[in-house]
């Protein structure tokens, strides 16, 4: 399934794309595609993989996510794209204060994933949430940062 150019182009500003891919449940699909990206010159920052009897979502933050779409529809596989709001974590006890601070605004996360490589050397969380906006509004107002593309790309 194909995003719209409609969507895909909004997703060009600073906010941070997942790629969610639909694979075969086989081994070495995930490779396949990495491989393809690599070879892209496009690097993987964050995986999550969920699998079930025949397919796999394999949801990816990528440095280069304007090539990906690309890519992906050159090769003829099926993905969707969605934003995430990155939030960058001082030291991995802030968890704790980061739920709370989503609870009380009453905003949903429905998934997340630590990201492979650590901007300025301190651990980020990609989080799906409800209201991206809202969520990063919320969560600077309580003393963290929000990572732009911009900021995790090379």
């Amino acid at each position: 399934m194909f995003e719209s150019s409609s969507t895909t182009n909004r997703h060009s500003g600073s906010g941070v794309n997942q790629f969610s891919i639909f694979l075969p449940n086989r081994v070495g699909a995930l490779l396949d595609v990495v491989k393809l990206l690599n070879e892209h010159h496009v690097d993987v920052l964050a995986v999550n993989v969920q699998d079930s009897a025949d397919t796999a979502i394999v949801r990816v933050v990528v440095s280069d996510p304007e090539s990906v779409d690309e890519i992906f529809q050159q090769n003829k596989i099926a993905f969707s794209v969605c934003e995430l709001c990155v939030v960058e974590l001082k030291e991995a006890s802030e968890l704790g204060n980061l739920l709370a601070a989503m609870l009380q605004a009453e905003v949903n996360i429905f998934g997340s994933y630590a990201l492979l490589m650590r901007p300025r050397g301190r651990t980020a969380l990609a989080l799906h949430v409800e209201d991206n906006e809202c969520a990063a509004a919320v969560l600077q107002s309580n003393g963290f940062a929000i990572l732009t593309q911009n900021d995790i790309s090379r």
